[in-house]
């Protein structure tokens, strides 16, 4: 099924910062609001085709700093030889081109990925240790893959009157997210109609990760906006990707019984 086209207009709601005055969030209410969900190990491609059993662990993950680098490491030492395909791997990072520390990649994607055939399972280690352990995977997992495909930035925002503030927007990590490098992947799960399959959407799936991104107060506020819209009977600008996978999806015959 080809990617639905992004250029949509979407419904983006601003509050300011329930514990700090000088900080707006703006979200994006099309996006939290979809039936995106992640699809690895039932239909999705991979971003390479080349590699279609990777998901979108093929390049490794990026650490965001020091303390994401050395949290993962204190989870890796946490992996036993049964939860993880690559135990023993004594370097398990490595930089990148520009000097960037990443997980290193080993027989062509990170090392903390289980390929297909292992007995525990095919899938990110840290992901399964978080599920075993009984804990959310954002302790567990690299920022960068516990974020995506949930985007959040910064801008400083002027005013009119000299002040300022802090905006911080939560939304959709796109094709276009990626930069120049989001038109060589060969496959991609938001805009496409294979992964606005969840049963909950995106604001309720992934309420650990975007706590984590926003703390308590925020999501709490969030929350609102996002079941207030859920209610609506029309919701405007709804996410194209959700829309046609729900008008795909069969219709149950009628029970004659219940008629």
């Amino acid at each position: 099924m080809p990617e639905v086209n992004l250029d949509f207009s979407r419904t983006w709601v601003e509050f300011t910062d329930p514990v700090d005055s000088d900080q707006v969030f703006r979200c994006d209410l099309t996006w939290l609001t979809s039936n995106w969900s992640c699809i690895f190990g039932s239909g999705c491609k991979g971003i390479y085709s080349e590699r279609p059993n990777d998901g979108c662990c093929t390049l490794g993950a990026h650490f965001s700093d020091k303390d994401d680098e050395k949290r993962v490491k204190r989870w890796a030492d946490k992996l036993g030889r049964d939860d993880w395909q690559y135990y023993g791997t004594k370097k398990i990072t490595e930089k990148d081109e520009e000097g960037g520390r990443k997980t290193r990649v080993v027989d062509g994607a990170c090392v903390f990925l289980n390929r297909p055939g292992f007995p525990a399972g095919e899938g990110c280690s840290l992901h399964q240790l978080a599920l075993k352990r009984g804990v959310s995977i954002v302790k567990t997992k690299p920022d960068v893959c516990w974020q995506l495909p949930i985007r959040r930035t910064y801008r400083n925002v002027d005013r009119p009157d000299g002040t300022d503030y802090l905006e911080i927007s939560i939304g959709e990590y796109d094709r276009p997210s990626w930069g120049p490098g989001g038109h060589d992947l060969d496959w991609y799960c938001t805009a496409n109609t294979e992964a606005h399959v969840g049963k909950d959407p995106v604001y309720i799936s992934n309420r650990d990760e975007l706590v984590e991104l926003m703390g308590e107060a925020a999501y709490a506020e969030m929350l609102g906006h996002c079941e207030q819209r859920m209610a609506a009977r029309n919701q405007p600008a709804p996410h194209p990707a959700t829309v046609k996978a729900l008008s795909l999806t069969p219709v149950p015959p009628k029970d004659p019984s219940t008629a």
